[in-house]
């Protein structure tokens, strides 16, 4: 005879589950932004259009605010911290929501 066990979750776990998902989505949407630029993708490619379109908004107010003098490192900075900030703040609301 064999027991079946089902493992419950609730709403609200799956809530924040899918909250940080969303949120880590954006961050790695910023993160491959990041790397085509450093390794100097085609510009007129599509997907690095697609992925440009997507980003730039996502980056909020955080391009711009370093100006290094160095345009990768400035992309690094600016939409690396933008990651940061999505990861953070997926972070913070799942905790939120999980309670």
């Amino acid at each position: 005879m064999t027991t079946r066990r089902w493992h419950v979750t609730s709403g609200r776990g799956t809530a924040a589950r899918v909250v940080f998902g969303v949120t880590a989505v954006f961050a790695l949407i910023e993160a491959v932004y990041i790397l085509l630029i450093i390794l100097d993708a085609n510009t007129t490619n599509g997907f690095y259009t697609f992925i440009q379109s997507l980003a730039e908004p996502l980056a909020l107010f955080f391009p711009g605010l370093f100006a290094t003098g160095n345009f990768n490192l400035d992309v690094i900075l600016n939409y690396g911290l933008a990651a940061v900030f999505w990861l953070v703040i997926g972070s913070i609301l799942a905790r939120i929501i999980g309670r």
